[in-house]
């Protein structure tokens, strides 16, 4: 996984894990007493009774905290486990970046015995997000041709609730939204570091937008067009967890 291979090498400096997504995302587990990640990067939101992760980079792995439970270097298409191998599965921005988003939810299915979760974006929320409409329409048009439409998803799932995980005014873990009430740390280049859509979309293609988006604070402009984001705890950004339960479920392509 190139893109990772790349851009992980500072990904736990800044990708940490936010404590309150992280209860959304074990409350989803529900009472599962094994979990697998699944595109696991660095171990953030792993819960203790997680027994095996699965991550294509070894840049990725590298970087998981010492006592977190073991990694394989295997890919989400193809995975070296047993059928039912544990109670849940989880799978968190991740299935935007699978070669074979069919062969990769089939795995999930296969190797877990009761749960899926899946912490992915809803395209049609995230591109109206302020730095992606206003400042990067770009990364925003790459954005949309990765993204994973929703019911195509819960359709190979064979079905999945969806909850909206809103994102807080001061969170933790550095992805694309996470500064929505903080926009001059996407001038920091060790926070764009971290997001792989940058990464993917280049500094030169970015740079206009930015350089726009570093006048608009400089002048208090952007604080004047958004004074209604200042006073905000959270914003619904588009993030959505999807559960899907297996034991009631057929084949999702009767």
């Amino acid at each position: 996984m190139a893109t990772y291979d790349s851009i992980g090498a500072t990904y736990a400096d800044t990708r940490r894990p936010d404590p309150r997504i992280a209860a959304r995302i074990h409350q989803a587990l529900g009472d599962a007493t094994t979990v697998i990640n699944v595109g696991a990067g660095t171990g953030s939101y792993e819960p203790p009774r997680t027994v095996v992760a699965v991550e294509p980079s070894a840049v990725m792995i590298e970087q998981r905290p010492a006592g977190s439970a073991r990694a394989l270097e295997a890919s989400a298409e193809s995975i070296p486990l047993a059928d039912d191998s544990a109670d849940a599965v989880m799978a968190l921005l991740t299935v935007h970046h699978w070669n074979d988003l069919e062969a990769g939810i089939g795995e999930l299915r296969r190797i877990a015995r009761r749960r899926i979760v899946i912490l992915t974006f809803d395209h049609d929320i995230s591109r109206r997000f302020w730095l992606l409409d206003e400042y990067l329409p770009e990364a925003a048009a790459l954005d949309g041709t990765q993204a994973v439409p929703m019911d195509r998803l819960v359709t190979l799932l064979g079905g999945a609730r969806i909850e909206a995980v809103p994102v807080p005014h001061d969170c933790a873990d550095g992805f694309l939204a996470a500064f929505w009430r903080r926009p001059e740390a996407y001038l920091d280049p060790r926070v764009r570091a971290g997001i792989s859509l940058f990464a993917k979309t280049g500094e030169e293609v970015v740079r206009p937008g930015l350089t726009r988006l570093s006048h608009d604070l400089s002048s208090g402009r952007w604080h004047r067009r958004h004074a209604d984001l200042l006073d905000r705890e959270a914003l619904d950004a588009g993030y959505r967890l999807v559960v899907a339960d297996l034991q009631h479920q057929g084949d999702p392509a009767a």
